[in-house]
């Protein structure tokens, strides 16, 4: 649901934070992103690493799993099964020693109460696959499918149907109730289906495009709600109901049941450690999405990355390693992060520039258990996939990578694109980096030889789904990056001379930072094309 362009403002350049490591083990990723200037003295991370144990994990993972069972199989922002995981959080970080907070903010709420349906009454009746578009309206529309003017088929090799982008598009909507059908393409998802209610329709279908990975059910956010129901459809099933309605008319029937609140209460968990350090001006911000969708309990995506952060935090404490803090470790549980961000942008909107500025780093740890997963980092420096984040991403990138060097793991790079909690913060200049295991990208032959798993499936099949439960996890993954999570954490925030230059000076200029980061085009807050 989110992409961001990484903002190339002056930021804070985590440098030399690590000792040299062996070259890189297997994977695509290059070996090393050299950073300048004088490098810290390596920080001794065994002890925590070896504290945080996948049990550990589990143990939270349980809990949260309990707590969707209570709660209508979920964990989702603005419910209870939210409210609930955010107390168990907060008790297990207070009996840590931390200082707990909630920041409360307000979000645009959605759910799905009963599955969608679409159903094609003629020429020929039948059940078609479906699901419903976040912010879609509840209704049932039954009367003629019209197809835009302009859909592409056969798709072309990219991208390039412009189906529903403009009003023109459309024609004229009949007098009776009707359906437009519309194409993936080169346009947010909410702007075809205003453009439909503009034109009079009174219920959207959208088919995916036909280019390779837009071929299966379309499904995705409309941004805000677009004033009537909104469903998907696969790239053969639209293909055949385009060729019906052209070929003497077709009829079909959408039926959605949705709840819309625009001004739902939720809130972000923040934990600081309550001992001052040396740098106090230089905080490492570590978060973890806490919310699933409505859909399902949400166990990878995000309870692994939660319950890591907070093991993490834990033993952190228990090991001792708090006494050593050279800067400070502020904890972060985000809300609302299944409907675009919400809570990680609130909480680095709401700073003022000044505490903004005091931001060292910000690592983020979301979906680390997936079945068939990749180890997966994110390319701070862009040198393989070309997106670079702020000044100091590379470095970050350089932590995990030559830890996961030196225990002979294999590790890809995957785009620093601001699909998860960091974008916010590179929005503003501030360097970031983390962990991912894998979502609904299909994996390579290669990856299968590195890696393990299945070739041609996703990387987890229960992604977003009632499915994603604590009986579809892959333990070995979960304890892998949660311990180069700690490692991460532990040497960036145990460090004594992480800074060099005048990287901290250029940092606290923010007010360009954000003019910069602003003027970037991102997706961050906008739904998928």
């Amino acid at each position: 649901m989110r992409r961001v362009v990484a903002a190339t403002a002056a930021s804070v350049l985590v440098a030399g934070l690590v000792s040299a490591a062996p070259a890189h083990a297997g994977g695509r990723h290059h070996d090393a992103h050299q950073g300048k200037g004088r490098h810290a003295k390596a920080v001794d991370t065994s002890k925590l690493t070896k504290a945080v144990q996948v049990n550990g994990l589990l143990k939270h993972l349980r809990q949260l799993q309990t707590i969707a069972n209570r709660n209508d199989g979920n964990r989702a922002s603005g419910l209870p099964g939210y409210d609930a995981s955010s107390a168990y959080v907060a008790k297990t970080l207070r009996a840590a020693g931390y200082t707990v907070r909630k920041q409360e903010f307000s979000f645009p709420f959605f759910s799905e109460n009963e599955p969608a349906t679409l159903k094609q009454l003629t020429p020929t009746a039948q059940d078609l696959e479906t699901a419903v578009f976040t912010y879609s309206d509840s209704g049932t529309v039954s009367g003629p499918v019209v197809p835009t003017k302009d859909v592409v088929i056969p798709a072309t090799p990219e991208p390039s149907s412009t189906s529903g982008c403009e009003a023109s598009d459309f024609e004229a909507a009949p007098s009776e109730p009707s359906i437009a059908l519309i194409q993936r393409g080169t346009c947010d998802f909410g702007l075809k289906a205003k453009n439909a209610k503009a034109a009079g329709y009174d219920a959207v279908i959208i088919f995916n495009e036909g280019n390779p990975e837009r071929t299966d059910l379309a499904v995705g956010t409309l941004g805000e709600p677009a004033g009537l129901p909104v469903v998907g459809l696969s790239y053969e099933d639209g293909k055949a109901l385009v060729e019906d309605a052209e070929d003497g008319g077709a009829t079909a029937e959408v039926s959605t049941d949705t709840t819309i609140d625009l001004d739902r209460k939720t809130h972000n968990l923040i934990a600081d450690w309550p001992k001052k350090t040396k740098n106090d001006d230089q905080v490492l911000v570590v978060g973890a999405h806490l919310d699933s969708v409505p859909e399902g309990p949400g166990i990878n995506d995000n309870g692994t990355g939660t319950a890591a952060i907070l093991e993490i935090a834990k033993q952190l404490a228990r090991t001792g390693y708090t006494k050593k803090l050279q800067r400070p470790v502020r904890f972060a549980f985000w809300g609302a992060e299944e409907l675009g961000l919400v809570g990680s942008q609130h909480y680095v909107d709401s700073l003022s520039d000044t505490a903004r500025s005091k931001i060292y780093a910000n690592l983020n740890f979301d979906m680390l258990g997936s079945p068939n997963f990749v180890r997966l980092v994110y390319d701070g420096d862009g040198s393989s996939l070309g997106t670079q984040g702020p000044a100091g991403s590379g470095e970050i990138e350089k932590v995990f990578t030559d830890y996961f060097a030196s225990k002979k793991l294999a590790t890809d790079p995957t785009e620093f694109d601001g699909r998860s909690d960091y974008g916010p913060f590179i929005e503003y200049g501030i360097p970031a980096g983390g962990l991912f295991s894998g979502a609904d990208d299909v994996k390579t032959e290669r990856q299968a030889t590195i890696y393990g798993g299945t070739a041609g499936e996703t990387l987890d099949q229960n992604y977003h789904s009632p499915a994603d439960d604590i009986t579809n996890l892959n333990t070995t993954v979960l304890g892998q990056l949660s311990d180069g999570a700690a490692h991460a954490i532990a040497t960036i925030a145990l460090s004594k001379k992480g800074l060099y230059g005048d990287a901290q000076r250029a940092l606290k200029s923010k007010q360009a930072a954000k003019k910069s980061a602003k003027a970037q085009s991102h997706l961050g807050k906008q739904p998928l094309r």
